[in-house]
């Protein structure tokens, strides 16, 4: 009995698991992309990273999409990522890698548009908007069954009201924007994913 047991524990090995590609990927590709900028000065980010108002171009296009993956340092960078490590495998695991890639991809080109339609002299860089998505769209997952959570409503007043009290007492209200736009983008495609899961089921 011993011998098995010392046997087991033997046979018995961690592995490391990419359990959540699309989250993992996201972000190391911004990791290597700060890890660029740093190494350019900057020119990178600038280039393909940030969100500004410019004539219509296929950097521009890309810098639509591209800017949530752009940050201004590496504190930027890690307040960011940590929520979107702690949020993105749960929303991988409930609505799949294919619908959080769309999600992000549309929020990204929502609050880029946003930003250079409202803020012509701004540059718009960082995924906090994508953050704040996926804190709604977590928040909005008991949708589904016809449930809307108390927390969902507690997440929304506290998020948007600290968000429009921040945009009316401070100047450069970029950022908070961005926040609102991307909340409004979560609390969408959680309806929109709770209609088709409805229809899958």
């Amino acid at each position: 009995m011993a011998d098995e047991l010392i046997k087991e524990k033997k046979e018995r090995r961690f592995t490391l698991s990419y359990n959540a590609p699309v989250t993992l990927t996201f972000a190391l590709i911004s990791l290597v992309v700060l890890g660029l900028g740093k190494i350019t000065g900057d020119h990178s980010t600038h280039l393909l990273f940030s969100v500004y108002r410019s004539k219509i171009s296929f950097f521009g296009v890309l810098r639509l999409f591209g800017h949530v993956l752009g940050h201004a340092n590496i504190q930027h960078y890690t307040g960011n990522m940590m929520l979107i490590l702690l949020l993105g495998p749960v929303l991988e695991k409930r609505y799949g890698g294919k619908n959080l890639i769309e999600a992000i991809c549309i929020t990204a080109v929502i609050s880029g548009l946003v930003s250079v339609i409202f803020f012509p002299n701004a540059a718009l860089l960082g995924a906090s908007g994508i953050v704040f998505m996926m804190i709604v769209l977590v928040s909005a997952g008991d949708l589904r069954h016809g449930v809307i959570p108390i927390t969902l409503i507690l997440v929304l007043l506290m998020y948007l009201g600290t968000e429009i009290w921040t945009m009316i007492t401070v100047k450069d209200n970029i950022s908070q924007l961005t926040h609102i736009v991307g909340g409004v983008c979560g609390a969408a495609f959680g309806v929109i994913l709770m209609d088709e899961k409805k229809t899958e089921e």
